[in-house]
């Protein structure tokens, strides 16, 4: 019979090789992908300020300007954005899908659409290898406008509204077309935007229509101002605008949530924490401020339709806005120069917000499905258990569960807890923290949090 040391020794390296092999099995990956530091590097301001330049050049590009001439109006605007899409070489052999969208509007849709006019978006999707249906949208509006919304004749440059965000488009269409990725990422130049939304809505209608999977929508709006009209120059934060909860909802759920809990969870607003958490982590002396409302205080922007659609979107954009510089007819009153010019757009500023946009795809079109059906039950125990759907992902390398204070307005507490379908937090009480769950890839991407109940 073995001594009592040689059966200690033998039950020791038997739990040594069981630990071993279990962490070769389901380790928990690295916390950083040295990929994305790299897409952050190749962002060039040089780049983005040729394109916001040849923007401008067209004289407007009012939805209602000229569309047959091949140097001014949204007609040339948006061929030149489409022979840019086109001219991107990507590194695999997969071409950039680039089309036209259109759909045709009668006058008298609303006020602001005084003739029948064609709203045409650009679009240029990158297909994801595993899956082709799931997107990440970035979006950049290709129109603009001076002080009267129908007056689509006067010149009206448009430079930072909204010439900066489409140049954002087409420069991480450049980038992130050097990589493969397992989810599509569509890159779009939507128009009538200043009328009333139109190239917007008409993309999330055709997203409902033919059953996109859409993980999440970048709205880039204004990204070059660094001057605000409240006498402050800040080029070391953006704004991330989202809304707190689905507008589609279902009643069962608002009730539900009056109960549980979630009232600034919905999955916009987790999208928002993803670009604050992604940006705090890659990005230099560059600060996410969130912003919690759909937009800027009565005002709309190009996400709002996808969110009406019940999709996840937010909206990207400089921290101090100059109103002298938006919707402005090109004038001096009183000393103060009025317009929308290029002496007001910081490209350097245009391309560190274009980084963070690039990342953030990458990262989502890299990750893994995010968790369906999660639950959570706990009600008067010491120890509350988060459940989820798990199904068959290869690209998936485990989960990470996340807890918060109910006061806190990001995500405070992560665990790795591998390839399960639910986590048991031990002595911690359910009604004092908030939960969610993300599943992860073998790199470290992870899906957006989704919170208990959310979907």
């Amino acid at each position: 019979m073995p001594n009592r040391s040689a059966l200690t020794q033998a039950l020791l390296i038997a739990l040594l090789a069981g630990l071993v092999h279990g962490q070769k099995r389901n380790p928990a990956p690295p916390p950083a992908d040295a990929r994305l530091h790299e897409i952050v590097g190749q962002v060039s301001a040089q780049r983005i300020g040729a394109n916001i330049e040849k923007l401008v050049s067209f004289g407007t590009r009012h939805t209602l300007s000229d569309t047959l001439s091949d140097t001014r109006g949204i007609g040339a605007a948006r061929r030149w954005i489409k022979a840019e899409f086109e001219r991107i070489k990507p590194a695999r052999k997969v071409k950039l899908e680039v089309f036209y969208h259109r759909t045709m509007l009668d006058s008298g849709a609303n006020r602001r659409i005084v003739k029948d006019v064609e709203i045409v978006n650009v679009i240029a999707i990158q297909r994801g290898k595993r899956y082709p249906n799931r997107y990440v949208i970035m979006a950049g509006d290709i129109d603009n406008r001076v002080s009267d919304p129908v007056d689509y004749t006067s010149d009206s440059p448009g430079a930072n509204d909204n010439a900066s965000g489409m140049a954002g488009v087409i420069e991480a269409a450049r980038v992130l077309s050097q990589y493969e990725f397992d989810a599509s990422i569509l890159y779009a130049g939507l128009s009538g935007e200043e009328q009333g939304l139109f190239g917007g809505k008409f993309l999330a209608q055709t997203a409902v229509e033919e059953g996109w999977d859409i993980i999440g929508v970048l709205n880039n709006d204004m990204i070059g101002n660094i001057e605000g009209l409240d006498g402050v120059i800040d080029n070391s934060s953006f704004r991330v605008f989202s809304e707190a909860t689905p507008v589609t909802e279902s009643d069962e759920r608002r009730r539900r949530r009056r109960f549980t809990g979630g009232e600034v969870d919905g999955a916009s607003r987790q999208l928002a924490r993803y670009v604050d958490r992604l940006a705090a982590h890659y990005m230099d002396n560059l600060d996410a401020v969130m912003i919690y409302r759909l937009d800027r205080f009565g005002r709309g922007g190009h996400h709002r339709p996808f969110n009406d659609a019940g999709f996840p979107g937010v909206r990207i954009m400089e921290t101090h806005e100059n109103y002298t510089r938006q919707h402005q007819d090109i004038r001096v009153e009183d000393g103060i120069p009025y317009g929308d010019v290029l002496s007001g757009v910081n490209f350097e500023y245009a391309a560190r917000l274009t980084a963070v946009n690039a990342i953030v795809l990458a990262s989502l079109a890299w990750a893994p499905q995010q968790p369906r059906q999660v639950t959570i039950r706990g009600a008067v125990r010491p120890s509350p258990t988060l459940s989820w759907e798990s199904g068959r992902d290869r690209n998936r390398a485990g989960y990470k569960v996340y807890w918060r204070a109910t006061t806190a307005p990001q995500w405070e507490h992560w665990r790795w807890v591998g390839q399960v379908d639910s986590y048991t937090f031990e002595n911690i009480i359910i009604d004092n923290y908030l939960f969610g769950v993300a599943a992860v890839n073998k790199d470290g991407h992870e899906s957006v949090v989704v919170f208990p109940g959310a979907d």
